[in-house]
C-alpha cells in the first residue's frame, strides 16, 4: 500500500524503548524499510543524563527488532547539535544502503521545564540547539544527499501541539517547536523543485518515558495526583483518549509514502481533536 520497500530512513531520537522514535522506526521496518536507528549514544552531563537519551545498549535490541519486521537496520550514535556528526550519520546511512530516502527529525528534548522568568540560558541552548539546530543540520545535510540522487524524498519533523499553542513552564520548548514549522514551511518551498517533500506531524501528550515524566512534572506544578491529571487530559480530548505512540507511527508512514506525494508544508496535527489549529 505505502511502497516503502527497499527505501532508506533515518530516524533520529529513535533509541529508546516505548518511545515516538522507536515506533516510526518499527512501523518503516515493517513496511520494508532500510532503518537508521539513531540517538545520543552516551550520557552527557545532567541535561542529557541516561534517563532521558537513547544509549548505544538501547539502540542495538531496536536494531534487531527492526530486522525481525523484515527490514535492515544498523545503529548510528549521532549528537545532532554537532554538524561533523550529522554528516558521518549521513555518510554511514549511504555507505549502508547506497542512499537515503526518508529523514524523520524526531530527536527532541521536551523534559527541561522551568518558569520563564527563571529560565537559564543553558536550558534554552539546550533545547533550541537539539529541538531546531538539529532539525537544521539533520535537514540540510539529507537533502544534500537527496538532491545528488536525484530521486526526490520525504523529510517529516516531528513538532508537537507546543507547535501552535502555548504552554507554561516550555518557552524554549514551544519556541523550538513553532520554529521547526517554519522551518518545514521554507524548506518545503525551497526543495520541491527537487521532488523533496516536507511535512511536519504534531501530536498531543503522549504517553512515552519523556510523557511519564511531564505527566509527573504539570501534575505536581498543578498539585493535582498523578491520576487526575491523566483524567484532565483525556477530559480535553474530542476522542476521550490520550494519544498513542502508534498513532504518530501511522501518520509518519502515510506522509514517507507514495500515497502523499502532493502533500507538502503541512503540519498535521495527530492529536484526538484536541489541537484543530
Amino acid at each position: 500500500m505505502y511502497n516503502l520497500k527497499g527505501k532508506t530512513a533515518i530516524v533520529t531520537g529513535s533509541g529508546r524503548r516505548n518511545g515516538i522514535g522507536e515506533a516510526i522506526a518499527l512501523k518503516l521496518a515493517s513496511e520494508g524499510c532500510n532503518v537508521v536507528i539513531t540517538d545520543l549514544g552516551a550520557t552527557k552531563g545532567e541535561q542529557f543524563s541516561k534517563e532521558h537519551i537513547g544509549t548505544t545498549d538501547e539502540m542495538e535490541p531496536i536494531v534487531a527488532d527492526a530486522k525481525s519486521k523484515g527490514g535492515d537496520a544498523i545503529a548510528v550514535p549521532c549528537d545532532v547539535r554537532y554538524e561533523d556528526q550529522v554528516i558521518h550519520l549521513i555518510n554511514k546511512a549511504v555507505e549502508a544502503f547506497g542512499g537515503i530516502d526518508i529523514l524523520i527529525n524526531n530527536a527532541g528534548v521536551g523534559y527541561i521545564m522551568e518558569s520563564f522568568i527563571e529560565f537559564k540560558e543553558e536550558s534554552w541552548d539546550a533545547v533550541l540547539d537539539v529541538n531546531l539546530k538539529g532539525a537544521f543540520l539533520c535537514s540540510k545535510h539529507a537533502a544534500i544527499q537527496m538532491i545528488d540522487q536525484g530521486n526526490g524524498g520525504a523529510i517529516i519533523n516531528i513538532a508537537s501541539q507546543a507547535a501552535k499553542s502555548g504552554f507554561p513552564f516550555a518557552a524554549a520548548y514551544t519556541a523550538s517547536k513553532h520554529g521547526m514549522i517554519g522551518l518545514t514551511r521554507s524548506n518545503a518551498v525551497e526543495l520541491g523543485q527537487y521532488k523533496i517533500r516536507v511535512n511536519a506531524v504534531c501530536p498531543n501528550h503522549i504517553t512515552t518515558g519523556l510523557g511519564h515524566w511531564q505527566n509527573k512534572f504539570f501534575s505536581d506544578k498543578l498539585g493535582l495526583n498523578y491520576e487526575d491529571y491523566l483524567q484532565t487530559i483525556v477530559d480535553k480530548n474530542p476522542l476521550k483518549r490520550t494519544g498513542l505512540v502508534d498513532d504518530i507511527a501511522k501518520a509518519v508512514i502515510f506522509l514517507a509514502s507514495d500515497q502523499a506525494d502532493y502533500i507538502t508544508g503541512e503540519a498535521m496535527n495527530v492529536s484526538g481533536g484536541e489541537e484543530y489549529h
